[in-house]
């Protein structure tokens, strides 16, 4: 099966520009027959210009949604009324400037003021807020059926629907569990394409274990969705405090052949990583069937760590069921006194 690429940008319109005023940039993107998935962070006359020359060049492109940071950045439970404003204004500025997308790409993540308050490890900040979510288990379903509405129209405009996920959803959906969703405002949206941003750099060593672990599950299909596999980060995106360094070509490399075990939809955060350090070239003779030791061994133990997540988020959504466990095994040792 043909592999099929698609590489992120997010960048400012400046050096948006400049990055695809290099023609060997558009040239290695056509050669690759890649997508771009396109971070919307304005919706101005320079990245409209952008967009234009993409299309004129034959470069397909994914409009990639995202919110000001102050009202959190990527997609969630808390902000869908903002979603759905982005949505009509993206709708609008494309009508103006006659633009062409072959999709619609929603970033499913925290708010971006409490990402960085994880990196920080300040949890204690964070703890008032999620325990606030936890006693109100509606909120999700409600932001749910309004994404779904979202996605719906975006379909019914003739967009194909991708949504970029962190990985543990799947741990969630096998444990029938709302529990993180609630904590951190994440969704389940439907969708054409569901990517899973398994980014190694983010957990060192068991990086390639993460990546194999979920990749071997991002087979499942139906036929209305197919999943994708997100590898990096090679660089670039949103500055976090403490964040990992960019992959390296040998870790990339083998990142792109572990997904492409799993999945012929490919997702590379980002392309102008991938620019600044010579990868997009390299990819043009990529070598896809090289041999590769599957890193079994770190697989093995995001894999029980994932059973015991599993099993926690599994009894965390079932507190009756819980208590009365409990009452029943305080029952039995009274009676045996």
């Amino acid at each position: 099966m043909t592999t099929k690429l698609t590489f992120a940008c997010e960048l400012e319109p400046g050096p948006l520009a400049a990055l695809f005023a290099q023609s060997v940039v558009v040239d290695h993107l056509l050669a690759l027959e890649a997508t771009v998935s396109l971070g919307l962070l304005d919706l101005s006359a320079e990245r409209a210009a952008v967009v234009r020359h993409l299309n004129e060049a034959g470069v397909p492109l994914v409009a990639w949604l995202l919110l000001p940071k102050d009202q959190g950045y990527w997609f969630h439970a808390g902000n869908v009324a903002q979603a759905a404003a982005c949505y009509a204004a993206f709708t609008g500025w494309t009508a103006e400037h006659s633009l062409r997308w072959a999709g619609i790409g929603f970033d499913i993540e925290p708010d971006y003021e409490e990402m960085g308050l994880l990196f920080e490890g300040a949890f204690g900040r964070l703890l008032p807020r999620i325990l606030g979510r936890l006693a109100n288990g509606y909120a999700v379903h409600r932001a749910e059926a309004a994404y779904a509405a979202l996605a719906g129209r975006a379909r019914a405009d003739g967009y194909r629907v991708e949504v970029y996920q962190f990985p543990f959803i799947a741990d969630e959906r096998l444990a029938g569990s709302s529990l993180l969703r609630r904590a951190f405002q994440l969704v389940n949206v439907p969708a054409d394409l569901e990517v899973w941003m398994l980014y190694s750099n983010f957990l060192q060593d068991l990086g390639s274990g993460i990546l194999w672990s979920y990749g071997r599950e991002s087979t499942a299909t139906s036929p209305s969705l197919k999943r994708g596999i997100g590898v990096g980060s090679t660089g670039g995106g949103v500055e976090l405090p403490g964040g990992p360094p960019p992959l390296s070509w040998e870790q990339f490399s083998r990142d792109l052949r572990l997904a492409r075990r799993w999945s012929d939809e490919v997702f590379c955060f980002s392309l102008e990583g991938c620019v600044q350090h010579g990868y997009l070239a390299r990819l043009l003779d990529f070598d896809w069937q090289a041999p590769i030791e599957p890193p079994f061994e770190q697989a093995g133990r995001v894999d029980v760590v994932r059973r015991l997540a599993q099993g926690c988020l599994w009894a965390g959504s079932r507190p009756l069921l819980l208590a009365g466990a409990a009452a029943a095994v305080v029952w039995l040792v009274s009676k045996r006194k």
